[in-house]
């Protein structure tokens, strides 16, 4: 009987991890500020569209209102034409780009 020649394992490199959520992640959702909607209404939006909690909310609506704008969320182009879309039906200037401009 021939001999049983047992594979050798190779070593996997681990992918950067910045680089994975980019592959998966690559758009994004931006809120901008405006003169017209409040900051709760803006908070409250967050909260009510996207599921986050008060505190999460809060932080966005307050980068939106110091910062000029907020990333709100990321994923593919499809799921962020979608936010915007939702954004916008709520009276909130968003806009999407990719994730790395």
């Amino acid at each position: 009987m021939g001999s049983v020649t047992t594979p050798t394992p190779v070593e996997i490199e681990e992918p950067d991890v910045s680089e994975v959520v980019e592959l998966e992640n690559p758009w994004v959702t931006i809120v901008w500020n405006d003169p017209v909607n409040l900051m709760s209404y803006v908070a409250y939006v967050f909260r009510n569209y996207f599921g986050y909690t008060e505190a999460k909310a809060t932080e966005l609506m307050l980068a939106v209102h110091h910062e000029g704008k907020a990333i709100v969320s990321s994923g593919s182009r499809e799921q962020m034409e979608r936010h915007v879309q939702a954004m916008h039906e709520y009276g909130l200037w968003a806009t999407l780009q990719r994730a790395d401009e």
